[in-house]
């Protein structure tokens, strides 16, 4: 199987759109990332990390998003690949880079290759505690939203489960914090902004009713609910219900290098 086979058309903006254009597009589709053309060339990828780097950094003068522009924070982190490249040289490009695969030929863009396609068209076996990443970070609903963005940034991680007495009560992801960064820039004037950003905690914008699998869940079950409720990853939880894991979708397609 090749690339071709399973590549689908990518959701696009161009790099004169606002950031604000560019979430309302992300939420409407239900999509992490988008295509950044310009003059049907193109630029880079636009993901919901950069976005919640650029609306949450002092450099931008405080400015709503609606008056922050794509080209800003646009990502090159992408692999560009022929239509004919073999599905197996795919998963690993992409999990040698951690970017998405873009689908060219004599610069046009084709098409493109994100996580999901290569776990829709693959078949599992095992179980989640063989394939989950092990004591991942956590929050608590009392932690700053600032302190999350740090480490979604400095850990190159998209999401958090947040515990509280020892119980997995939501999860918070770089979603949730670009959004907030918006709502903040929106509704709270650029004088204020710096002051009342510590007071904007987890539990304001995490989501609750996680849902989760056990240590002993198939794999394949596992890649069906993160598919089906298009969702990044699952908390991981042993007999006792304790959360002992998380598995992610890039966990899943590094666990398809054989």
């Amino acid at each position: 199987m090749q690339v071709k086979d399973i590549m689908v058309q990518p959701q696009s903006i161009d790099k004169s759109d606002t950031i604000s254009h560019a979430l309302d597009i992300m939420e409407k589709k239900g999509t992490r990332r988008l295509l950044v053309m310009h003059d049907g060339k193109l630029v880079g990828v636009l993901t919901m990390r950069n976005l919640s780097k650029e609306l949450g950094t002092r450099k931008k003068g405080n400015k709503p998003a609606s008056s922050l522009h794509v080209a800003t924070a646009v990502s090159n982190n992408y692999v560009k690949v022929f239509p004919d490249t073999d599905i197996k040289d795919a998963v690993t490009l992409m999990v040698k880079t951690g970017g998405v695969l873009i689908v060219s030929q004599n610069d046009d863009v084709l098409g493109w290759v994100t996580p999901a396609e290569l776990l829709n068209r693959n078949h599992f076996s095992g179980y989640a505690g063989e394939v989950m990443q092990k004591n991942p970070i956590t929050a608590s609903p009392g932690d700053r939203v600032s302190h999350i963005r740090r480490l979604i940034l400095d850990n190159d991680i998209g999401r958090f489960p947040v515990i509280e007495n020892g119980e997995v009560v939501g999860i918070v992801t770089e979603k949730d914090v670009a959004k907030a960064m918006r709502a903040f820039r929106d509704i709270v004037s650029g004088n204020q902004q710096d002051s009342r950003i510590k007071n904007l905690i987890v539990e304001d914008i995490m989501v609750r009713g996680v849902k989760s699998v056990y240590t002993n869940t198939p794999v394949l079950d596992v890649v069906k609910l993160i598919l089906e409720e298009n969702i990044g990853g699952v908390p991981v939880l042993n007999m006792d219900g304790e959360m002992v894991g998380l598995i992610t979708r890039r966990n899943l397609v590094s666990s398809m290098v054989t």
